[in-house]
């Protein structure tokens, strides 16, 4: 046996599976239907363990025989301009487990803490309902019902010091489609309230079936806060038929729509803006020009890949979902499948280019039930500015209720 081939082989096996995970992950990040992307998923599903079975067959026991006295000399030029194809995925495997493994909070990000509230125990029951994928809830070690209640605090540039402390409660992906059952959001909710946030705000992804648009006056609907509560919707509510009645009974519920748009608040004689964006599935990115005097700027955006647009227009927060984390999180690779341009790079948590900090929550629910080593997130955020007027202080302790 040659040893020196056969990992060779193995490593081009790695790197064929990172241009498929690329593929699928970059596509999910574009405006396209889900029915497309459920064709390209079940290619991608064939091809995964099609190419190595062929692969190891064809040119390692059999034909070149590259695990034994073969060389690679003797392949083909189809062989080998594929194969080099697959070696720049090996490249750009080592590339986001280097990334993965290297990367660090913001500076901004001044304190953090957390606590796991187990949904399915205080409700006394397994919330799973007459969804489909039901047999993802019983792999073993799946945290589906393990929330991360978080809390972090960031300490902001353009913060007004008049503004020391103000808290949002950050929701995102809920995607009803009755797998998960109601209670779980209804428990999540009431975690959700206890918090007592300034604001609370939900970044899309609220269902995939419009049947359970009734879910939402008994879950979303039971909250409120003292700033208001806003919200955008996201690629799977785009996939709806009929996407306005779910604004509308958000709306109904006293919920704030601001997909495309931007709304101000005064708040001790300083405006915050709040835009929102549905881009690139619905809508237009929102007019920051129309509040130029704000204060302070906030973006909710379902997908973190509009963080260079907000960037370029000067936004101070970034709060995102869409990405779930990765759902399935792998020792030292990381998470592997997410949905986005820039693969892995958003997949959750907080992040800081420019003047610009983002914070991508990993989610409340998916379509698909499984989370392994990425539990899902209901997160507060504490916002201190870098500068005080007099007689202020200063807290950074994490404070939750459960």
């Amino acid at each position: 046996m040659n040893w020196l081939n056969t990992i060779g082989l193995l490593l081009l096996v790695a790197g064929h599976t990172e241009i498929l995970t690329t593929i699928v992950n970059r596509s999910h990040g574009l405006r396209i239907h889900q029915g497309p992307l459920k064709q390209l998923r079940h290619l991608h599903d064939a091809l995964m363990p099609a190419f190595p079975v062929i692969l190891l067959f064809v040119i390692g026991f059999r034909g070149h025989r590259l695990m034994f006295e073969g060389h690679w000399a003797e392949l083909s030029v189809a062989w080998k301009l594929y194969l080099g194809i697959c070696a720049m995925g090996v490249v750009g495997l080592c590339f986001s487990m280097v990334r993965y493994l290297l990367k660090r909070e913001p500076a901004q990000l001044v304190a953090k803490g957390s606590q796991t509230v187990d949904i399915e125990s205080r409700l006394g029951i397994r919330p799973v309902g007459e969804g489909p994928f039901q047999f993802l809830t019983k792999i073993p070690g799946n945290e589906l019902f393990q929330l991360d209640l978080s809390e972090k605090i960031f300490r902001l540039q353009n913060l007004p010091a008049e503004w020391n402390g103000i808290s949002i409660m950050h929701l995102t992906d809920t995607h009803f489609i009755g797998t998960v059952d109601k209670p779980y959001f209804e428990e999540v909710c009431r975690v959700a309230a206890k918090q007592q946030a300034d604001m609370i705000v939900f970044t899309g992804d609220l269902m995939d079936e419009l049947q359970f648009v009734d879910w939402i006056p008994d879950t979303l609907g039971k909250l409120s806060s003292p700033l208001g509560c806003y919200f955008i919707l996201g690629n799977h509510d785009w996939d709806l038929p009929e996407q306005n009645s779910v604004r509308q009974k958000m709306t109904e519920q006293g919920w704030i729509d601001v997909a495309g748009k931007c709304v101000s608040i005064e708040l001790a004689g300083k405006t915050l803006a709040i835009g929102g964006s549905e881009c690139p599935w619905m809508g237009k990115q929102p007019d920051f020009s129309q509040v130029a005097d704000a204060d302070f700027r906030l973006l909710l955006s379902h997908t973190p890949d509009n963080l260079s647009w907000a960037k370029r227009n000067a936004v101070d927060l970034v709060l995102a979902g869409h990405n779930h984390g990765g759902q399935v999180v792998l020792p030292v690779i990381g998470p592997v499948y997410t949905p986005s341009l820039h693969g892995c790079k958003y997949s959750g948590g907080s992040f800081s280019e420019g003047g610009t900090v983002m914070h991508v929550s990993r989610g409340l629910s998916g379509r698909h039930p499984l989370r392994l080593n990425c539990k899902p997130e209901l997160t507060k955020l504490v916002l201190l500015p870098e500068q005080l007027v007099a007689g202020q202080t200063v807290s950074e302790q994490v404070s939750l209720t459960i």
